[in-house]
């Protein structure tokens, strides 16, 4: 069901918004992974907060997952056409993080 929002900002934000969903999209917009490699390129997101945001990405249309029918069981996670439109998002959001972080002398894994 469509929802009401003020502003196409909340809109977004209710989208992509929180910590690992955008970490998530950031990934999956270098490539398809495996989960097991979104775990290790995802530093301290659980097993369980890692499964719920792919869920939920999946839900909203953004990210595909491909069961390789395996075992023991591979699953990939890819963008779909909708979570590759958020990519000029994405690197904005990456170039303000590398420049505030010159500015500030924050650092990164």
């Amino acid at each position: 069901m469509p929802k009401t929002y003020s502003c196409p900002v909340e809109l977004t934000i209710d989208v992509v918004g929180g910590r690992w969903r955008t970490v998530i999209l950031s990934r999956l917009k270098e490539g398809v992974h495996r989960y097991g490699e979104l775990r290790r390129l995802i530093p301290g997101v659980s097993e369980k907060m890692l499964t719920q945001r792919l869920r939920e990405l999946e839900a909203d249309g953004l990210v595909s997952r491909r069961d390789l029918g395996t075992n023991p069981p591979h699953v990939e996670y890819d963008l779909t056409d909708e979570g590759r439109s958020l990519a000029p998002v994405l690197q904005a959001l990456y170039d303000w993080g590398v420049a505030r972080a010159a500015r500030t002398g924050d650092t990164f894994l």
